[in-house]
Order: C-alpha cells, then structure tokens, then sequence
C-alpha cells in the first residue's frame, strides 16, 4: 500500500505539508519516477500544478539518509537509488485556490482536491493507497472514499484518490437522504440559513429520476460537498462519487436565483458520475494525467449532461416547464453571442479545449461543447421521439452506453456513439451528425422544426440595442471610456471600427453613457469620431437595409397547439401542455 500524509504547521501560509511513503522492491526498474498531475478530469486543460509545490525532499525513510534525484520535466522526478528502500517524499503545497477544482486552507478547515497534490510512482497507479489527515480535535471528514481509522482515507488506486475531494472542518453541516437504495449526503461548510426539508425533497426528486433513467447508480453511495461561500461564486466539478459545488454569495443560497443555480449544477454534476465518470470514452481509459488526453466526444460528455441537467429538474417536477425554458433561453443566448459557431464544429472543438476552451480566445473562433452540445443533444432527442413516437429517446441512448461500456469498465468511441444512436433511431443519422457535430450547419431552423413536435417554438427577437442590432457592435464602459468589444462579421462597424476603438462622439455630440439613444434617430448614417491607438479617426456607418444582428433567440410554448402536439409536450416533459 502507497501511503499519503497531509498536515500543516502554520494555516496562514496557506502551505500544506505532504508526505508520500512507499516500498521499492530490490528489483525494480530503476529509476523510480515520481509524477505530479498536469491537470485535473472535469477540466481539460494543463493546469501545471507543479507550480504549487515548494521544497521538495526525498530520502530513505529508514535511515533519513536524502536520496539524490533528477526533475525530468515541470512535473516529473527521477529517484536513481530507491531499489530495496522504503522512500519518503517531502514537499509543501500551496493550497489557496478556493473554486470546485481548487484547494484551501485556513483556520476553520481543510479543502484538498488530491489530484492537485499528491505524486503518483509511475506504473504503480494501480496499487491501493492510504490518505492519512492530521487535524486539530473535534474536526469532521466530508469525502467519498471510506474511512478505516479516525482521520484516515481508504481508496483503491490513485485514480479513486485523486478523485476523491475532501473538506475537513469543525463546522460541517450535513444531512442524507436515500434515492434508490443507496444513501446520498449532502455536505455543507459555509454559513447559510437553509430550509433542509425543501432541499432533501428536491435532491431526492431529481436523484430518483436520474436513477430510472439509467437503472441504478454506478457507485455505492453519493455525497455533494458545497462550499457556500460569503461572496459571489458559482463552480461545479464531477468526480468518482462526489461533486464539489462552490457557490455564494451564502446568505442567499436559498434565494430563487441563487437556489435554481445550486439544483441545476447539483444535477448536472450528479448525471456526470453515468456520464464521463461510468462512461468513459476511449481514449481516457485509463487517464494519463502528465499531458493532454484528447477526445473528440466531449460534446456527449458535457453538452449532452448539459442538457439534462436542466431538463431532468422539469421532468422531476422539481422546475416547471416555464422555469426550465428560462435555463435554456440562457444556453441559446451564450450560444448565439458570437459568430464561433460558423467556424468551428463540435468535435473539433472536444480537441480544442486543451488550447482554449475555458477562456475567451480570439474573436468568433470556436464554438461551446457545452452550449452547442445541449442544443444539439435537444435536437437529437426531440427527433429520436419524432421517429418513434416517443417510444423512443435520448434516454435510451444512454442507457444503451451505460449498459454496455458504463457497467463493463470499456470505453467508447465515436463510432460507438454513432451506432448506438442509430440503432435506437432505427435510421440512420449520417445528416444530424454531418451537419451538427462534424459541421457547423446553422442550428435555429432544424431546432425550431422539433421543437414544434412538443408545442413549443423557437422565438427570435431583433437585438434592443442600436449599436449592435443596426451596426454590429458592442461597448462597455470603462473609466468613463466607451470601448468597443464585439464585431460582428459582415456588419457595418466590420468595415468602420475595431476592437477597443473609444467612441467619443456621433455626429459630433459627444458620447457620455448616451450612445445608444445617439445611433437611433434613424439616420442611415452616422459619423462616428474614435480615438484607436491614441489617435483619432473619423469613421463613418451605414445601416444595411433589413439586416440586422445579435438576434435573440428564445424557447417558449405555442399558443395553440394540436392535440398531438400537447402529447408530445407531456411525454417529453411530464407536465400537462
């Protein structure tokens, strides 16, 4: 067994002090390898966390005599003369990163995410490991691995430790409930004044409908550990068994806005431990955590758990119809934002979350997987139930993936995926895959046409706002200053402005907090004075008649609908049309 030790001396620091011991057989491959993650499952990106670590020291934990060794790489650590010796590696972490994949520390508690900090021995991820904590008197261990002494964590490889996040404290609130047979906690550090009934009966609704949709829970037990924290926050990560959500600001957890956000990440990470955690696609089995893993299915990873993590809360009753449109009205408006979709597909941009998927990168490049992926998820579900006449769904989709690579440990690829869908379509979906998936085919037409299926429709309204509904373009202000942010491609300020141009005037008025009122007095042409680069220009724009941009896009039910469409309505949501 690999054993881990986390204390520390001085919580104002903020610096952890970790202890990794582990036996050498004499005939072991020399050198030993010890690695450090590069980055995290949940998130796809090299997050380098090496950068976190301080002093590290390795010596025969036998005699304390130091064993030399050489750094290979950012993360990497050769141990040349470990054969025949029991090991101990020293190092502090810096754990001051206070989001659902980071780790803190301070005077009331001990937030660790371990993939963060502790070093693996490469080829060796497959032996069991032990996690023992070192914590004042009287503090509580919230994590989903098992504890065989006080203060002491049981997982059975370094893939279940490093996705076993922990918060130790003296202040933990918790509260179960059971769904299924198997028990879930709720876990709380924070100060919130909950209503523990209206959240126990929500959680269970939702818990029990994912629970029939899949057949039965993949792991033994389940356990949500927030972070309700006295600041505006919102974050969710997936793991093995756990969530962790970090959200605030904590006194107003319980509000409308605030509790819709806690429900729908709570079951969007919970759909997670079917959906990337129990199937896995292929090419994470296993994860190899020193550099990028690619897929090219995290539109089915995310964009599908997208989906339904607003959507199971309607159908659990939990949400109302009208509740869950408003959730995806927020996709279709982060979707239609920028013009990325016409340039990037889906799959392309699974590959691209390594280069920039959690930042805004260059203007109109890339496309969401998880925007995109839940409306086209929708799209696909909304067709699987057209075809068959709700006999069947996306439902089945992932049942079928659950069943056979989920409950087996195999993991899935696309062709897997795409065959699956067609066998339960009993078609085939070449065209839905080349133009939503593969391609960058224009989502609004085929989306309103399903939607129509169930009652409902896609609404689009002409943008309000006269500087990018008529030009093209967006502003914020800063220190007094309009800048300009967004170009649409194609408008009127694409031939005139760019980015963080600083409008001053139009037509010669100047702009102080007035330039909308000032671009709608439904002239064709405006003479716009900017300063771009601290010298100024004048420009000039000129409205193209019945064009316009930044539509918005919005999802809401028919007036009147045909008797077969207020079925479709019920059997797609479960509420009455």
């Amino acid at each position: 067994m690999i054993h881990y030790r986390v204390s520390y001396e001085n919580p104002l620091t903020f610096y952890l002090q970790i202890q990794l011991t582990l036996d050498v057989t004499a005939d072991a491959p020399a050198p030993l390898e010890l690695q450090l993650p590069a980055w995290r499952p949940g998130r796809y990106e090299l997050q380098n966390f090496a950068q976190k670590l301080q002093r590290v020291v390795i010596e025969d934990a036998i005699t304390h005599q130091p064993l030399p060794y050489r750094k290979l790489t950012k993360d990497r650590w050769a141990v040349p003369n470990a054969a025949g010796r029991t090991v101990r590696v020293h190092y502090n972490f810096y754990a001051h990163q206070m989001d659902a994949g980071g780790s803190w520390l301070d005077e009331s508690q001990l937030y660790l995410n371990p993939v963060q900090a502790l070093m693996y021995a490469e080829g060796r991820q497959h032996e069991a490991c032990e996690l023992e904590l070192v914590l004042p008197e009287g503090w509580q261990i919230a994590c989903g691995l098992p504890q065989t002494a006080p203060n002491t964590l049981a997982a059975q490889n370094f893939d279940q430790l490093a996705d076993s996040p922990l918060i130790a404290s003296p202040t933990l609130l918790h509260q179960e409930y059971e769904a299924g047979g198997r028990p879930f906690h709720i876990w709380v550090q924070g100060e919130a004044a909950l209503d523990w009934p209206q959240i126990l009966t929500d959680f269970k609704a939702f818990s029990e409908e994912q629970l029939r949709l899949f057949g039965g829970l993949p792991v033994a037990d389940y356990h949500f550990l927030n972070q309700f924290l006295p600041y505006k926050h919102y974050h969710g990560v997936e793991h093995h068994n756990s969530t962790v959500i970090t959200l605030g600001p904590a006194e107003l957890v319980m509000s409308e806005g605030l509790y819709k956000e806690l429900l729908g990440v709570s079951c969007h990470e919970l759909f997670h431990t079917w959906n990337i955690k129990s199937i896995r696609p292929a090419e994470l089995q296993p994860y190899d955590y020193s550099r990028e893993n690619y897929f090219r299915t995290c539109f089915i990873a995310e964009g599908i758990t997208t989906y339904y993590g607003e959507y199971l809360l309607a159908r659990s009753h939990v949400r109302t119809p009208a509740q869950y449109f408003e959730e995806l009205n927020t996709v279709l408006r982060r979707h239609y934002d920028d013009a990325g979709s016409q340039n990037l597909s889906l799959a392309d941009a699974s590959m691209d979350l390594w280069l920039d998927g959690y930042k805004a990168g260059v203007p109109d490049r890339k496309v969401s997987v998880y925007h995109k992926g839940a409306l086209a998820a929708l799209i696909l579900d909304l067709t699987l139930r057209q075809l068959s006449g709700h006999a069947r769904s996306l439902d089945d989709v992932m049942r079928r993936l659950y069943e056979e690579f989920g409950q087996t440990g195999i993991g899935y690829t696309e062709a897997d995926y795409v065959r699956i869908v067609e066998e339960v379509a009993g078609r085939q979906m070449q065209a839905y895959f080349d133009r939503f998936i593969y391609g960058t085919a224009p989502l609004a037409e085929p989306l309103d046409k399903v939607l129509r299926t169930v009652g409902c429709q896609l609404l689009v309204a002409e943008n309000a706002s006269a500087s990018e509904g008529l030009f093209g373009f967006r502003t914020v202000v800063r220190n007094e200053r309009t800048e300009v942010t967004d170009i649409w491609p194609n408008s009127p300020a694409a031939a005139a402005l760019t980015v963080d141009d600083e409008i001053v005037a139009v037509n010669g008025r100047r702009v102080d907090m007035n330039l909308q009122s000032l671009l709608s007095s439904g002239a064709a042409e405006f003479e716009l004075s900017v300063f771009r680069q601290s010298r100024l220009l004048t420009v000039h724009l000129a409205v193209m008649p019945g064009v316009t941009f930044g539509q918005r896009y919005a999802v809401d039910r028919l007036e009147t609908a045909t008797t077969a469409q207020q079925l479709g309505f019920q059997q797609w949501l479960g509420w009455e049309f």
